[in-house]
């Protein structure tokens, strides 16, 4: 797959990017590099290779799921600049 100039001015509007005209072609070039090397990597063989998220292994550290019912909502607000009864107070934004 390679991308022509009218595709680089393309992607340039979809990702609000002003291109101008003296850089499109080097924007073509550095696209079609990076497409090339997708490319390559196509041809990996990864028969029989674990998905990994990490190149250690190692475990989540999860904790219990249970439900709670709360009860530290002064906690919750104790660093609002504003509180009233255990909610936040903010400026009215709308008239």
């Amino acid at each position: 797959m390679s991308v022509d100039a009218d595709t680089v001015r393309r992607i340039g509007r979809l990702a609000r990017i002003r291109i101008t005209e003296d850089e499109v072609a080097s924007y073509e070039g550095e696209l079609n590099a990076i497409l090339g090397f997708v490319e390559q990597l196509d041809e990996v063989n990864v028969e029989g290779v674990e998905p990994m998220t990490s190149v250690t292994p190692m475990v989540l550290r999860r904790r219990e799921d249970k439900v709670t019912d709360g009860g530290y909502a002064d906690r919750i607000v104790a660093n609002a600049p504003i509180s009233e009864d255990n909610f936040f107070m903010v400026p009215k934004v709308v008239e």
